[in-house]
């Protein structure tokens, strides 16, 4: 595919909770072999007023339109950014898509109480080696489990009750990847919350980061969101 078909020339990446832009390795050197400029954000995971800042910094390192990528938390935050002229698209994995006035909170209570494998220190949350292997990623080695656990990101959390006051999905395009056999966005929640968008939908019977176990799907995606933005 040539980025000279496309109105999409960047792609931005936004991690979530736990991880960071290496959380994208695995698609990352097709989309740059396929000509996209690709930016992978540094959340800070500190408050939302500072991933947006964070990922609108990347926004103004790239030339030309985007698509923005949000993962789990990342999507809650290129939701926020995603009214940007800059951007032409949204594709959500695993991800959280709150509607204006909604929080992390309000998302998730209905789907059960917060797994005990999370731990709260000094404001973050941090997750445990069997967390990660229960939570996150059952279905990856252990050498990818040990690697997410030993570079983990904790979210502060004042994250959980951080409101959305945009909900950038309702003017620009979006594809949303669920993740059938997540553990930590339960996939009933991603389908109610992909069905409320008018996403167009792949199911990956992935565990939590479908751009690590399922690489091809997701590019898969990215593609058909940029040749159709």
């Amino acid at each position: 595919m040539s980025k000279v078909e496309n109105k999409i020339k960047a792609i931005v990446l936004v991690h979530g909770f736990w991880a960071d832009g290496s959380c994208y390795r695995e698609i990352i050197p097709t989309l740059l072999a396929e000509g996209y400029e690709v930016v992978a954000v540094q959340n800070p995971l500190t408050s939302l007023v500072d991933d947006i800042a964070a990922t609108k910094r990347a926004l103004d390192r790239i030339e030309g339109n985007c698509l923005l990528v949000g993962h789990s938390w990342g999507g809650f935050v290129i939701t926020e950014i995603g009214n940007d002229e800059r951007v032409l698209g949204l594709v959500y994995l695993a991800a959280l898509v709150p509607d204006t006035g909604e929080s992390m909170m309000d998302l998730m209570s209905k789907y059960g109480a917060p797994s005990p494998h999370f731990q709260e220190q000094n404001g973050f949350v941090w997750i445990s080696r069997k967390g990660v292997e229960e939570v996150l990623v059952h279905d990856l080695s252990e050498v990818d489990q040990a690697l997410l656990y030993a570079a983990q990101t904790p979210p502060s959390v004042s994250l959980m009750a951080a409101k959305a006051s945009s909900a950038a999905w309702k003017q620009k395009a979006s594809w949303y990847v669920l993740a059938a056999e997540d553990k930590a966005v339960p996939p009933n929640l991603q389908h109610e919350l992909s069905q409320r968008m008018g996403a167009e939908t792949t199911v990956v019977k992935s565990s939590h980061f479908p751009m690590i176990s399922y690489p091809q799907d997701v590019l898969n995606v990215i593609r058909k969101a940029a040749t159709n933005c």
